[in-house]
This record gives C-alpha cells, sequence and structure tokens, in this order.
C-alpha cells in the first residue's frame, strides 16, 4: 500500500506555505488513484498552541489523511556535504518508504549530509532541496528529486532560478543553501568547499 507525507512548519502556531502543501498532497493523490476528491489539508490540522516551530507530519494514502503527529522542530546544523552517484534514486513524490535515501546516507563517511547526484546532475540532499549562489544569483537543479514546497514558493517569488547543475560546475559558486518546508530560506548555509568529492 502506497503512503505519503507532508511535513509542514507550524510557527507559533500558525501554519505555514499550506497551499503549496494542499497541492502537492492532492496532484500525488491524483496521479496515484485518479478517482480520489480533493483533500484540504485545513480540515486535518490542529496545530498546537504553543509558541516556536513545531513540525507537523501527514500521512496520507487511497483513502485520505491517515495520521497526523506534531513535534517540537530543531534545525540540524549541516557543515559538510558528501557527494553521493547513485542513478537509480527516484523520489519523484514524497513517499513514507526513504529506504533508498536512508542507504545514500548512511554512505556520507564524516559528513553531516548527503548531496546526490543523478546521471551527472546535482539534485538533493537525504532531506533537502538545494540552491547555488553565483555571487549574483540563486539557482537550483531543473531537476530534483523532490520538487519541494518551499521550492515551488521561491520559484514564484523570482527568488530562485531552475538551472541544470552537474558536479564540474561546482567551482564556478561560492554557497550552497538547504532550505525545505522546515528549513527556512537562509537558516541552513555552507562553502561550496565544504561538498566533498
Amino acid at each position: 500500500m502506497c503512503r505519503f507525507i507532508e511535513t509542514i512548519r507550524i510557527c507559533n502556531g500558525e501554519v505555514c506555505n499550506l497551499s503549496y502543501h494542499d497541492r502537492r498532497l492532492n496532484a500525488t493523490r491524483i496521479h496515484f488513484w485518479p478517482a480520489s476528491r480533493p483533500i484540504q489539508l485545513a480540515d486535518y490540522l490542529q496545530p498546537p498552541a504553543a509558541s516556536g516551530i513545531v513540525k507537523a507530519r501527514v500521512v496520507y494514502g487511497e483513502n485520505g489523511i491517515e495520521e497526523t503527529d506534531y513535534t517540537p522542530y530543531l534545525l540540524r546544523r549541516i557543515q559538510s556535504l558528501a557527494l553521493i552517484h547513485c542513478d537509480t534514486v527516484d523520489y519523484t513524490y514524497k513517499s513514507a518508504r526513504r529506504e533508498t535515501l536512508n542507504h545514500l546516507f548512511s554512505e556520507r563517511g564524516t559528513c553531516d549530509d548527503i548531496l546526490i547526484v543523478k546521471r551527472g546532475l546535482l539534485t538533493d540532499t537525504s532531506i533537502a532541496n538545494i540552491a547555488l549562489f553565483d555571487g549574483t544569483h540563486w539557482y537550483t537543479p531543473r531537476q530534483p528529486l523532490l520538487k519541494g514546497t518551499k521550492r515551488a514558493s521561491l520559484l514564484n517569488k523570482g527568488i530562485l532560478a531552475e538551472k541544470e547543475l552537474r558536479c564540474e560546475d561546482l567551482p564556478a559558486f561560492s554557497t550552497i543553501r538547504l532550505f525545505n518546508a522546515m528549513i527556512e530560506w537562509g537558516e541552513s548555509e555552507l562553502p561550496v568547499q565544504n561538498i566533498i568529492t
């Protein structure tokens, strides 16, 4: 049975980027179950009143929302990335099954996380989309493993541009940023030289 996840940032009781999560959840359901009816996540979320950042994890499948849980969120500091090549990894949809990503993550050595290369192209880390800065512009891979909700929002705002990015392009950039539904833009970045090949 296919199960998928939406991970949603809640800041001081306010749900963030909800329309993008609704869009992705419903696109996934229509892809796998064409007869499915649209779901509005707001009908299922009951954000805690607590201050600070909370991570909502929503699991869903063919019959709709299966479970929702809330946990306090602490940003994991990433200071180094190991380049890991894998041409067969597929994470087009945010599946609850992460065995391949977890296996690739286990190959990171002493690095904090991985940067996955698929068919010669830079994609994502094990948990986040990426953007590279050339001194003027921020570029994100045209073909990430997962088209994240924060990525979609940043593209729509014109903060990011898509570009085909290869390993050999890395020296043209100074900084890499990691971002996802939980990691805000600018909250996690490191020098490109901290990407270990």
